[in-house]
């Protein structure tokens, strides 16, 4: 099983010592298999769906036998593989479309856009991952088109960064051990810089990535914790040529944390 479908059982573990007698271990291997497709290939089989999960092929094969038949996914005769289905598009348009906070930000995510020409956009939490729920371009924007569902990582981009540095030291714990596990060898590094950017969002109260998702591009990111008690974050890029890493921490970063501050009061 991968770190990233491994993670919410974990959480879970964290949070209840005890068997949860309500929790339904079917449903929950159900959604690893959905989940498998985000791990970069849009057309899997049952063994490649196994190697990601770490179920047993016969288990795999009943679940998408069963989810194929629910309209979840699609049997590719050609390939003899599977892909997701229109059944997952319409519960990830209910839940980004019944978003409060992404309406209530895109009016002020636009104007930021638009004075800083930077792309600007609203994510939440998945696992080791990032997502974008909402993105805003500034009128002239040719690069950084960020579109919505795109996945980011956790160590490097300051969505990320900002979201490990937001949440409790137990739910952080969580996460830098399944960062720890994910990237190895690569950890030590890439946990220096998550760690400098926590520091930074402790006495800022935001955090950067300054080249190191993509060594063309520097952003800033602040929390928005919703009424129900969830961290979102919103974050603003641009291409490194175009937004100096000074400019973005002494000019940029601060407007976005202000930004953020004003979405929150909202109450999203």
């Amino acid at each position: 099983m991968t770190p990233d479908l491994a993670l919410a059982s974990e959480e879970a573990r964290s949070k209840e010592p005890e068997k949860d007698r309500k929790f339904v271990e079917a449903l929950s291997r159900g959604l690893d298999v959905l989940r498998a497709f985000s791990q970069g290939s849009v057309i899997l089989g049952n063994q490649d769906i196994a190697h990601i999960t770490g179920l047993p092929k016969p288990t795999v094969s009943r679940m998408t036998h069963t989810l194929t038949r629910l309209g979840y996914l699609s049997y590719n005769p050609v390939f003899e593989k599977y892909q997701l289905s229109a059944g997952v598009l319409a519960l990830g348009y209910a839940y980004v479309s019944n978003l409060k906070v992404r309406q209530l930000a895109k009016p002020y995510m636009e104007e930021f856009a638009r004075r800083t020409n930077m792309s600007v956009g609203l994510t939440c939490h998945d696992r080791l991952h990032m997502i974008y729920v909402e993105n805003r371009m500034p009128p002239e924007a040719t690069l950084l088109r960020m579109e919505i569902g795109l996945r980011l990582p956790m160590a490097t981009t300051s969505a990320g960064r900002t979201y490990c540095a937001a949440v409790s030291e137990s739910v952080r714990t969580i996460l830098m051990d399944g960062m720890a596990k994910k990237y190895g060898d690569q950890w030590p590094e890439k946990k220096e810089g998550l760690e400098r950017a926590i520091e930074d969002y402790k006495t800022s109260g935001f955090c950067l990535s300054v080249g190191e998702w993509d060594r063309n591009i520097n952003s800033a990111g602040a929390p928005i914790v919703l009424e129900d008690g969830t961290t979102m974050v919103l974050t603003c890029a641009a291409p490194s040529y175009q937004i100096s890493g000074e400019e973005l921490r002494n000019t940029i970063a601060p407007q976005i944390t202000m930004l953020a501050g004003d979405i929150e009061s909202l109450g999203g």
